[in-house]
């Protein structure tokens, strides 16, 4: 019916180029990798701001993962069907090397532009992100057991997508998830009670049997799995096949997959184990030392993906205030709206550098091992503080579309049920806050290597009183486990200003510190003080959309 006019609508965010649009990650890939990484983000900044990308994310989410037990006649199968959607994002994410590629890439920064890429990629879709962050953090894992890598690293290592369930042998691309926590512990996995007794011979890459259940199985449609287990001298870390060599399933039975606030197109599970297959990496008792790597890797796939969401909530709120009239103006002209998109995108492009600068951290570890102290302290303060903050930036996006972010067609509920799902995973803000103390306790180095990027902007007085201020309350506290979360907060917080300071415009660093780090200074967002550039910081975010027409 003919009863009104469609006008004053904010159109799609699609159909653009997610990578160019984003000048402070332009300028940030140049500077932690290098110019010719640009290359391989346009084309996939393309895709990942097409319509059709969008699409997908979408139709991955309203059609999730269903649990199929038994077959017509009664065979146990144990699978999760997915949507044709999923296995599409799937594809294209393998094909940009998001999986295990960094570890075979020769070439400069191979995980400084992965992580560009799983930036700019998790602004489609996040769920997809999991088996992705999986399988590239399992590799080393796999590395310091030779004779189980030697069968799986080509194929979890590979750019590409094979989604039957087949021996390994059979298959060009391979996936891995992982299953460590139980209802009993949780993240207190040295509480676990799977256990694992040698089928033979006991040892290193050798065959055991499991015994148990796990809470939570990540991806559980994955060719393999890294799962704890307890086995004769302590909690162990074993390879688990889905798919033995002489194609029969392993004994492993998906109870329920798991009804979850968000990540609704990525299928998590409660399984058990009986006398299922697996084999030991390392010795036992070596389960933690082992797992560790990997949950670093991952934890630092959880501070890019949180960044993520919030770049793709701020670029859908300036996009709204761009295009929608209110009160006899565009809304992104109102002051008090330029404040709100001005701190959300400070927020984002500080979570992006120190992100891109924590990944850098990883590269120089991998090719010096003296480099770890920065990679370890990095993905600790990284991963409290990006995902911590995450929430609380994509919710005040989402106000500024007012009650259209309210509702599922505009992105933003997804984007905002997403939102605290990476401080959870791989450890709470508790349990990362508690690694930062740990990592400060035992690893001094770590603390001065932390210090040293503080360095270069110093210069800058209000980042080098509030250095100095966090020392002497540091050694005041003696790292009281009660002080966790605001050490963990000042430190990334002053790493953030220190990274602006140095590669920012003036006014997004002056204005970072003024509402972050000088004394007094708010922590609610939209509360930048007077004098800010406000609108120049909201157009150095803004992505490059149609022109607006009066």
């Amino acid at each position: 019916m003919a009863t009104h006019s469609v006008e004053n609508q904010s159109p799609s965010v699609e159909n653009y180029n997610v990578f160019e649009s984003d000048h402070a990650l332009v300028e940030a890939l140049a500077r932690e990798a290098s110019t010719a990484a640009a290359r391989e983000l346009i084309s996939l900044g393309e895709l990942a701001g097409s319509a059709e990308a969008i699409a997908l994310g979408f139709a991955a989410n309203e059609h999730p993962p269903e649990l199929r037990t038994h077959d017509r006649v009664g065979n146990r199968i144990d699978e999760v069907q997915f949507h044709p959607a999923w296995h599409r994002l799937l594809d294209l994410a393998t094909r940009a090397g998001l999986t295990g590629a960094p570890w075979r890439d020769a070439g400069a920064s191979p995980h400084v532009r992965r992580a560009a890429k799983f930036y700019v990629w998790g602004q489609v879709e996040s769920g997809h992100g999991c088996p992705l962050s999986m399988t590239y953090a399992a590799v080393p894992v796999l590395r310091m057991q030779p004779e189980l890598g030697a069968v799986w690293l080509g194929p979890l290592t590979a750019d590409g997508y094979e989604p039957r369930l087949v021996p390994i042998a059979e298959k060009t691309a391979a996936l891995c998830g992982m299953a460590m926590t139980e209802k009993q512990g949780g993240s207190d996995v040295r509480s676990n009670r799977t256990r694992a007794v040698p089928a033979g011979a006991a040892g290193p890459a050798r065959e055991y049997l499991l015994t148990g259940h796990k809470w939570f199985c990540s991806a559980p449609m994955s060719d393999a799995f890294i799962v704890l287990a307890q086995a004769g001298r302590g909690l162990s870390s074993f390879l688990v096949p889905r798919v033995l060599a002489d194609g029969t399933r392993n004994r492993f039975a998906i109870v329920r997959l798991k009804n979850k606030l968000g990540n609704r197109s990525n299928a998590s599970a409660e399984v058990e184990f009986d006398r299922t297959r697996g084999w030991l990496i390392g010795d036992e008792g070596e389960g933690l030392a082992r797992i560790v790597e990997m949950v670093n890797y991952t934890r630092m796939d959880c501070a890019v993906g949180s960044a993520a969401l919030v770049r793709a909530a701020l670029v859908a709120a300036i996009a709204h205030a761009t295009h929608r009239r209110a009160f006899g103006a565009f809304l992104i002209e109102h002051p008090l709206m330029q404040n709100v998109l001005a701190d959300l995108a400070l927020e984002s492009e500080a979570a992006m550098a120190l992100c891109l600068r924590a990944a850098r951290a990883i590269d120089d570890a991998v090719r010096d091992a003296g480099a770890n102290p920065l990679k370890r302290i990095g993905t600790a303060l990284a991963k409290f503080y990006v995902c911590k903050r995450a929430p609380v930036a994509v919710g005040e996006a989402l106000e500024c579309l007012g009650g259209n972010g309210y509702v599922e067609e505009s992105i933003m509920p997804r984007l905002y049920r997403e939102a605290p799902l990476n401080s959870i995973w791989e450890g709470s803000g508790n349990v990362n806050a508690l690694d930062v103390l740990r990592i400060l306790r035992k690893q001094p180095e770590s603390f001065e290597a932390w210090r040293g990027e503080l360095a270069a902007a110093r210069a800058e007085r209000r980042i080098h009183d509030e250095a100095r201020r966090l020392e002497r309350d540091l050694s005041d506290w003696e790292l009281d486990e009660a002080r966790g979360r605001e050490v963990s907060e000042r430190m990334a917080l002053l790493w953030q200003a220190a990274l602006l300071v140095q590669h920012a415009p003036a006014s997004v660093a002056d204005a970072f510190i003024r509402s972050r780090i000088a004394p007094g200074s708010s922590r609610s967002l939209g509360t930048l003080p007077a004098g800010s550039a406000l609108r120049a910081i909201v157009d150095r975010a803004a992505p490059t959309l149609e022109p607006v027409t009066a």
